[in-house]
């Protein structure tokens, strides 16, 4: 195989051009056999339902390449079922795990070349899509529908490995939006958060980190992942609708019980900040990733001492990297071989 020439260690988290995306078309009741093309637009009719009544679902997952060479997916099932999910609260047609997983393997193996090398700190992000395609002035759901999976290859989404990053509790309703609608990123969820992450990103903070809408007393999720704290012996995160459920904080959640954690899935107050001994981002693209403070109302409370990651968030990316990489036993079966090497 010859890798695409990339300076893998130092990507963005941004799109890169690869060989090859997979189509599947839902016409008069079922589905397509898939598609490899090259080609990276889509031909789109203007009264199109995903682009009047929102009806757009997309997933994120990665792969990994393993030190002995082989290449392997993360519970990519999960994310078959979240978009499943996500798909039926917006009456679109749901796509069977079989389809999904067919998909995912046979882009990745399409593109093979640009998965980062074991080592490189990078990976290769995958985007499955589903857009409802159907020409509707009325109000009514698609007839037809697209399914769509492309690849790219991206370094960390923050700044990498254990890092800390800086938080800011938004308060202003008027900028604020939550990062998501239950299980569907969809319909400008993403777009509205843009009103509160840029400015907070303009102030020096990696993200903003949200309140709840209703009381604005209870934390919910940071604009692009889930959040989480460490109380004593105790691995809280914050239960709400309005958070997107993560398939990364789901297998966290199973980690930090192995470790002998309490795992509390609760409202978690603002005025809890000073309890926190350890707080972290939770999701695909921020993996594990330590917060090393949080601003609220002008105050810091600082939970990353001297830029370095607490132990328990340490241990906790330690175990979860190592099956994702494939450098450890998976004894979870979250993993799935897609390619030999």
């Amino acid at each position: 195989m010859d890798r695409a020439v990339l300076d893998f260690a130092n990507l963005p988290f941004a799109y890169q051009k690869t060989d090859q995306n997979i189509r599947f078309w839902f016409r008069d009741g079922k589905w397509s056999a898939g598609e490899l093309t090259a080609d990276e637009h889509i031909p789109m009719h203007i009264a199109a339902t995903c682009l009047h009544y929102g009806q757009e679902v997309f997933e994120g997952l990665k792969v990994y390449e393993r030190p002995d060479g082989r290449i392997q997916t993360f519970r990519s099932i999960e994310n078959a079922h979240r978009m499943q999910r996500s798909a039926r609260k917006l009456w679109m047609e749901p796509v069977p795990d079989a389809l999904f997983r067919e998909a995912v393997h046979k882009v990745v193996r399409a593109n093979r070349r640009f998965v980062p090398p074991y080592g490189s700190g990078a990976s290769l992000y995958v985007r499955p899509l589903l857009i409802g395609t159907s020409a509707e002035v009325g109000v009514k759901p698609s007839q037809e529908y697209l399914f769509l999976v492309f690849v790219t290859p991206v370094g960390p989404y923050y700044k990498g490995g254990l890092t800390p990053v800086r938080l800011l509790v938004e308060e202003d309703i008027d900028r604020a939006a939550p990062g998501g609608v239950g299980d569907a990123k969809c319909g400008g969820n993403y777009a509205a958060g843009m009103r509160a992450t840029l400015p907070v990103k303009e102030k020096g903070y990696a993200e903003v980190l949200y309140l709840d809408c209703r009381e604005k007393k209870y934390l919910d999720e940071s604009g692009s992942s889930n959040f989480y704290a460490i109380i004593g012996k105790s691995f809280a995160t914050p239960a709400s609708p309005s958070i997107l459920p993560s398939i990364t904080n789901m297998s966290v959640r199973q980690i930090a019980k192995d470790m002998g954690l309490a795992v509390e899935q609760r409202p978690v107050s603002v005025d809890e900040l000073p309890t926190f001994n350890e707080a972290g981002c939770l999701g695909t693209a921020a993996v594990i990733t330590p917060v090393e403070a949080i601003t609220y109302r002008g105050k810091d409370f600082v939970y990353a001492k001297n830029g370095k990651a607490g132990p328990i968030t340490a241990e906790m990316y330690k175990r979860l990297t190592a099956i994702q990489l494939g450098e450890a036993p998976d004894p979870y079966g979250w993993t799935e071989i897609v390619s030999e090497g």
